[in-house]
């Protein structure tokens, strides 16, 4: 089983906390899904013709694409590729793109699932993320969403920044359940490099809570998403039963999964690859029949640190049964030995085979998985 990720480089606008590649340019849309389209046929041995069992739009802002976008896409992935009957086809877009006209050419293009970037119900904070909507186009997109009949739909939330409230939290939160949505993700607001944020931050440090106040924010939505009804799946991610993010949960199994478009990643589970991170010069080597990209081959210690990292990000954990049939013995031993000082203060715990962080750890989960690595 193996994913297809597309990544479409264009919004209208950049949110203040953003690093992803994307370009607010769109005259050069309809070539990008031309040149993505060629990409899909140049790349299909990436994954060794293994069966697609998820398709995901996102970017940059995929609620840009029209129908025919859309189509076009889709179109060429099932000449091209063998998708499972229940396949998972995925698109992001922003509250202000849905309208009922757009989400009906959307389900009659082919998508079968929704990605939802809400972030917040408050104008104030979306103000401050630069988000290109408003608070009436939140609530707004999803009744429109299911009036039309698009059952799995997430909702992204952001919460951890200045001037969120607690009650606010509440009221996000409340909001997003009352809809009964199959699937929420819910995230900390984190300050990337070179975005506006961490110009931002220069000026006022105070941009993000002190770490207590997000963990409080944190135990809040879980606490309110489980008595909802969602169960907590991974760190960010809470779903209705069987909503589980097919897309996201490929991932954290660490299965295959062929990235196209410009800054798109891939894995094939020897190696990673990543395309450029420039449209034009995307374009340019799709042009010569070639695509511009950077391949890494996977050390067998590349490959166990990525299975500690992603493993540990799940509810069910690291699979150490698994790690000694690929890694061998002596791996399992060297990191459980590194384990035990987390294990004596309650950071981590081994059930069985299965090495987990209880959840009222999960907010330094990368911090534990960087000291489990492998050197």
């Amino acid at each position: 089983m193996a994913g297809i990720y597309l990544h479409i480089p264009f919004c209208k606008q950049a949110c203040s906390y953003c690093d992803f590649h994307f370009s607010t340019v769109l005259s050069r849309k309809t070539e990008m899904v031309d040149a993505i389209c060629v990409e899909l046929e140049l790349s299909k041995s990436y994954i060794d013709n293994e069966e697609i069992t998820t398709v995901y739009f996102g970017g940059g802002t995929p609620s840009l694409l029209n129908e025919n976008d859309v189509v076009a896409l889709l179109d060429k992935i099932h000449s091209t590729y063998t998708l499972s009957d229940d396949v998972e086809i995925t698109l992001e877009a922003n509250p202000d793109d849905l309208t009922k006209s757009k989400l009906i050419e959307l389900k009659r293009a082919g998508i079968n699932r929704l990605s939802i970037g809400i972030q917040s119900f408050f104008d104030e904070h979306l103000k401050f993320m630069n988000r290109a909507h408003n608070s009436v186009e939140a609530e707004n997109c999803v009744k429109f969403a299911q009036d039309v009949g698009f059952n799995n739909l997430s909702i992204d939330l952001i919460f951890g920044y200045k001037g969120l409230t607690e009650e606010q939290w509440y009221t996000d939160l409340k909001k997003a359940t009352a809809f009964n949505v199959a699937h929420i993700s819910s995230y900390a607001l984190t300050i990337e490099p070179k975005t506006a944020l961490a110009y931002l931050e220069k000026k006022d440090p105070t941009l993000l809570p002190p770490d207590k106040r997000v963990n409080e924010q944190f135990f809040i939505a879980d606490k309110h998403l489980i008595e909802s009804g969602y169960n907590h799946y991974e760190t960010s991610n809470y779903s209705k039963l069987g909503h589980q993010s097919k897309h996201n949960t490929s991932y954290w199994q660490g299965k295959k999964y062929l990235g196209v478009g410009p800054s798109a990643h891939s894995f094939n589970t020897v190696s990673r690859s990543w395309n450029v991170s420039n449209n034009l010069k995307y374009l340019k080597g799709i042009s010569e029949g070639k695509i511009n990209r950077s391949i890494e081959k996977l050390t067998v210690k590349n490959q166990i640190n990525e299975s500690i990292l992603i493993g540990l990000r799940t509810i069910i954990g690291l699979n150490m049964k698994e790690i000694e049939l690929r890694f061998g013995q002596s791996i399992v031993r060297q990191i459980l030995k590194e384990s035990k000082p987390f294990m004596a203060i309650n950071q981590l715990k081994l059930e069985g085979d299965f090495l987990t962080i209880p959840k009222e750890h999960w907010v330094v989960t990368d911090y534990i998985s960087s000291l489990l690595f492998v050197d």
